[in-house]
């Protein structure tokens, strides 16, 4: 898979994102681009001109982890972007990317009972299984009421990214929505960076870019970013808003499938509402005693 294109456009965004201030370069009165030059960037990675040139026009393979990182630091890169960058140069060379086995490509079945009993486990949180290609897999009890808005009749594997972009509720249900967006593109840009051979990731963005006009802008723009850990906000339609911190982490059985945990500060209004949810959730999923 050719992936020169993604190469050149994220270089060409990642320069264009840094200003000669930022960089520690006079800026002058005459520059007529965005960001830095091409000549800037090649005399802070300490490369030629030409090489750098080469890399921008998408022609990264062979480029050593050492020039690579030299480009990082010129174009000051998060960790994300960095990631990125040497994902993209490994699909450009032929290496399977992150050490991820190419047989997760397929389309992802369900999961395993032992995870679901894990995921059960949990209580207090909203606990959640989704894999690279956006799709929610499983849940516990508290994740199923958590996202309702998302799961709705179950007829389709339901989908984060989907219900961003296609489904009006997801305005409701994210308070923070255009926030939600901007994290929601960025993963799937890391993740296909991961994986250009994903055919699942392939589709899921085609369609986005097909149906969504702002998911094509986001997408275009080539930010990169992990999920890991943070704070979210959300609007549930039984209980109100809530505020809840999440830890994301790897399903090391499952290359791509991560676990994601929700929960509240002790002690806050998000938190009685959580249990109020959980409450709910248990009467609504009751099952009631056959009569004498």
């Amino acid at each position: 898979m050719d992936n020169r294109a993604d190469v050149r456009e994220f270089l060409m965004t990642r320069r264009a994102r840094v200003s000669p201030e930022a960089a520690g370069i006079p800026s002058g009165s005459n520059r007529r681009v965005l960001g830095l030059r091409r000549s800037e960037v090649a005399a802070l990675a300490g490369v030629s001109v030409e090489y750098y040139a080469k890399l921008e026009r998408g022609a990264i393979a062979g480029a050593s982890a050492a020039v690579l990182d030299a480009v990082s630091r010129a174009l000051q890169l998060s960790d994300a972007e960095h990631a990125h960058l040497l994902d993209l140069a490994r699909a450009a060379d032929g290496i399977p990317s992150s050490g991820r086995s190419r047989r997760r490509a397929t389309k992802s079945g369900p999961p395993r009972r032992s995870l679901e009993w894990a995921l059960e486990s949990i209580t207090d949180g909203v606990a959640v299984v989704r894999d690279q290609r956006q799709n929610l897999l499983a849940t516990n009890e508290l994740g199923r009421a958590f996202y309702s808005p998302l799961i709705g009749d179950g007829g389709r594997t339901p989908n984060f990214a989907r219900f961003q972009f296609l489904d009006p509720a997801s305005h409701d249900f994210y308070p923070d929505w255009d926030l939600f967006a901007d994290m929601c593109v960025a993963v799937i840009r890391a993740e296909a960076g991961r994986d250009p051979h994903d055919k699942g990731i392939q589709d899921l963005v085609g369609e986005l870019c097909t149906r969504s006009e702002r998911f094509r802008t986001l997408w275009a723009a080539h930010n990169v970013r992990t999920h890991g850990a943070g704070t979210k906000r959300f609007q549930h339609p039984v209980v109100g808003e809530l505020t809840l911190v999440y830890e994301e982490l790897a399903i090391t059985a499952e290359p791509g499938q991560v676990l994601l945990i929700y929960t509240a500060e002790p002690g806050s209004a998000s938190a009685d509402r959580l249990r109020l949810l959980a409450s709910w959730a248990a009467e609504a999923h009751a099952t009631p005693f056959p009569s004498a």
